[in-house]
């Protein structure tokens, strides 16, 4: 017998969410875990009844479809199928990772094609290893960004943001680092001190000064405290990537790092 599947409602119009539940009861294969009426319940509802399915809406006050996506980052249930009256949010909500966009209003056929198409991931993911996700979604004026992780250069915590460095811009993230470093690679990114993360592949040399405090030179010239604690687990991860005996080579600052 196949297990069923949990599905999260989440719109702001009560009609909505009931034409949603109507259609979902007719499947003797879903349950309906809960509706949430708001971006912030559904973030809560998430995290605390991991459903396997959330239909989202896009447009909500305050904390909208891609605010919820951002937010719950490694969090984000197998399947999430965007439900919205607006067709100019579909690139965006595929890019952010959605299976399906289905506008309304829609007809029983195509909600039907919807849903077979979470039933077909879910069955292929259950037993399979999690996929790492390959880019973060951050809104920034007005705009839905896509950042390939690989590109950033390093993380710092800012508050209850992580900051995040990529060539010579910064992006403000709504996560804290420590739920960031849950969902990076660990054999890219590299926790140096308790408010920052490093890519391994940006890292230049470490260097240490007069005082025996250590630095990480990045690619870009950024020079970043390194915590006494985390210097071995730096430089095991250096060379687990690059081939290269520990300890890596110490410089001071007075001498100049090889490229």
């Amino acid at each position: 017998m196949h297990a069923r599947l949990r599905a999260l409602i989440v719109d702001d119009e009560p009609l909505a969410r009931s034409n949603l539940q109507v259609l979902l009861q007719l499947d003797d294969a879903i349950d309906i875990v809960g509706e949430c009426g708001s971006g912030a319940d559904a973030i809560e509802a998430t995290r605390k009844l991991k459903p396997d399915l959330i239909f989202l809406d896009v447009q909500m006050p305050e904390c909208d479809g891609f605010d919820v996506i951002e937010l719950l980052g490694d969090e984000l249930p197998p399947a999430v199928i965007f439900v919205t009256a607006y067709d100019e949010y579909a690139l965006r909500a595929f890019e952010a990772g959605a299976l399906d966009y289905l506008l309304k209003p829609f007809d029983n056929e195509r909600f039907a094609l919807a849903l077979g198409r979470a039933k077909q991931k879910l069955s292929s993911h259950n037993g399979a290893e999690p996929q790492r996700p390959q880019r973060l979604a951050i809104k920034s004026a007005g705009q839905v960004l896509f950042l390939r992780l690989s590109g950033i250069d390093w993380i710092e915590a800012a508050d209850y943001y992580a900051c995040l460095h990529v060539a010579k811009k910064t992006h403000l993230l709504r996560r804290s680092l420590s739920e960031l470093e849950r969902q990076l690679d660990s054999n890219t990114f590299c926790r140096i001190h308790r408010s920052t993360i490093v890519n391994v592949d940006r890292v230049r040399a470490i260097e240490s000064n007069n005082a025996g405090e250590y630095e990480v030179l990045v690619e870009d010239g950024t020079r970043l405290k390194l915590s006494r604690r985390y210097r071995q687990h730096l430089q095991s991860r250096i060379t687990s990537m690059s081939g290269v005996p520990a300890p890596r080579r110490l410089v001071s600052h007075k001498e100049s790092p090889t490229r």
